[in-house]
């Protein structure tokens, strides 16, 4: 599995609390928001706005938050919002991509750069990692959703590239732009999807001990704090003993 996929994992594991879960409910709000101010702010006739209230259903955030979400687009807010990628390195030179979404770009970068700095890492220029990443369509389905095969099958009849089953469950890969498409017909095959979402993919991995997955944990949790970071992805890969002692 990619390095951002075993992330989830171990913060699925960690069972990081309330805190965090507002934050993130804060964060999905903000996607809603822009995508609905981007598009359409009806779901159907907009795929990004759809597949954010998608995400958002995923993580179980209530349907008032979705819509109050929505609401304030219509309502003129987050005109002020920009997206913006950083780029750098982690401990043991692992590459890390951290996309934001702020209303003061100055105070983002800042505050990223003193995060990376404080942490073992850097931030380089746009585009100092991004070559070793490939933007990918990401739908996850949990393992009860179908043997190898018959996911296999739905992934190649929706349009899908890739597929990785494990006793975790289904990753599906498809290409950026075919994201809303793929998932739609999946949804059709194998009923709703645990995650459906763009990623940065790694197309090369740094291999990290204990110590540097310690490190690395730190930086990123040090990261996704800052309520103007919306993602955080790595290119680590480290061993199944490694990954249970976290």
């Amino acid at each position: 599995m990619a390095g951002h996929s075993k992330w989830a994992n171990i913060q699925h594991r960690k069972g990081r609390q309330d805190a965090v879960r507002a934050k993130l409910f804060s964060k999905l709000s903000k996607e809603i928001t822009i995508a609905a101010k981007m598009g359409d702010p009806d779901p159907d006739k907009n795929p990004r706005l759809r597949l954010a209230v998608k995400e958002a259903k995923s993580q179980s955030m209530p349907k008032d938050n979705i819509e109050r979400a929505i609401k304030k687009a219509v309502g003129g807010e987050g005109d002020e919002y920009e997206e913006i990628r950083y780029e750098g390195y982690g401990p043991s030179g692992v590459a890390v991509i951290v996309e934001a979404m702020t209303d003061n770009r100055n105070r983002t970068a800042s505050n990223v750069r003193s995060t990376f700095s404080k942490n073992g890492g850097n931030l380089g220029e746009t585009g100092s990692v991004g070559f070793m990443f490939e933007r990918k369509g990401e739908v996850v389905y949990p393992a009860d959703a179908g043997d190898g095969d018959t996911v296999m099958m739905a992934a190649i009849e929706a349009g899908a590239e890739d597929v990785e089953s494990s006793e975790d469950g289904h990753v599906i890969w498809c290409a950026d732009t075919d994201l809303n498409d793929v998932a739609t017909a999946l949804e059709a095959e194998l009923g709703e999807s645990e995650s459906t979402k763009l990623v940065w993919r790694p197309t090369t991995t740094t291999e990290l001990d204990l110590d540097g997955m310690q490190k690395l944990m730190k930086l990123i949790e040090a990261l996704e704090d800052d309520d103007d970071v919306q993602r955080v992805t790595t290119n680590f890969e480290a061993s199944d003993e490694v990954m249970a002692q976290l």
